[in-house]
């Protein structure tokens, strides 16, 4: 690349190179790919001064380059960026189709299991504020309490987890404005969420079962258990091939025999794991080998 080029490198108007340049772009975008596999293209550039400028400030550090260098050497910092950096644009009941699926192919299936005494596992991987994770949850339990006991006093686990603090914690809090949940089926609303003024909470017995976590798909997985089901949906729009083969591939690994994958509408399952998975729905993959 030219000197020219570098150069004109002006995200916004006024700030200069000695603040933020090319080259301290190319090192954020080289950071946050090594840690969470998130590709940044040359036109994220705007997007990562505007949310990394006020860290930039809040450290003291006054350019780019100093932060960068900052962030390598601090842990917390480093996880302030990665936070600041991540998309959690989601809503409930998105796709509906899997939520179909899951309550008329999937739910009688499990609810044999539990009511068998197996061990039931759930996990949303990617699961943002928690919008997928109450629908998928609230679908799997059903309109009518009674009729959920199996699941409530059953061997059941959901995990859900995130990269993002803020988005563990949206999901923790449980608590939604209550428009937010025009899409859901109003018999699921009705059995499982309170409404206190223009807030949606909740049901604390459907809480009970979920245990969300700070998880970077990219490293450990400290599970020890496989999956009936995963959600992990929208997440890998934002990595490149390899990484999105290599994850399918795991996720692969972590799901029972006649588990099942829900990815989103955009994403396709490739690489190692074609051998294994099924497509049986729209975005909906079952595992059919060991």
């Amino acid at each position: 690349m030219n000197q020219l080029a570098q150069d004109s490198f002006t995200p916004f108007p006024g700030i200069s190179a000695q603040v933020y340049s090319r080259a301290d772009f190319e090192a954020v975008r080289d950071i946050v790919y090594d840690i969470a596999g998130i590709v940044l293209p040359a036109g994220k550039a705007t997007l990562v001064y505007s949310r990394l400028a006020p860290l930039v400030r809040d450290s003291g550090q006054q350019t780019f380059s100093r932060f960068i260098e900052f962030i390598k050497k601090d842990d917390t910092a480093r996880r302030k960026t990665i936070n600041a950096l991540t998309t959690n644009h989601t809503f409930f009941y998105r796709e509906s189709h899997h939520f179909e699926h899951l309550a008329s192919h999937v739910r009688p299936l499990l609810l044999d299991k539990i009511r068998s005494r197996q061990p039931v596992r759930i996990w949303s991987a990617g699961c943002s504020t928690g919008e997928e994770l109450y629908s998928l949850t609230m679908t799997l339990f059903g309109p009518d309490k009674a009729a959920a006991r199996p699941f409530l006093d059953g061997n059941l686990a959901i995990l859900a987890t995130d990269l993002a603090d803020h988005a563990v914690a949206g999901a923790k809090a449980a608590t939604y404005p209550f428009e937010a949940l025009k899409d859901v089926p109003p018999a699921l609303t009705n059995t499982w969420v309170k409404r206190e003024g223009d807030l949606a909470k909740i049901a604390p017995e459907l809480c009970a079962k979920i245990h969300v976590k700070r998880l970077n798909l990219l490293g450990e997985w400290p599970m020890n258990k496989q999956f009936d089901v995963i959600f992990c949906r929208n997440v890998m729009i934002y990595f490149d091939q390899p990484t999105k083969d290599r994850l399918v591939a795991r996720f692969a690994d972590q799901l029972l025999p006649g588990g099942h994958l829900y990815i989103g509408h955009s994403e396709r399952v490739a690489g190692p794991a074609q051998v294994v998975l099924t497509l049986v729905g729209s975005t909906i993959y079952r595992k059919d080998r060991m």
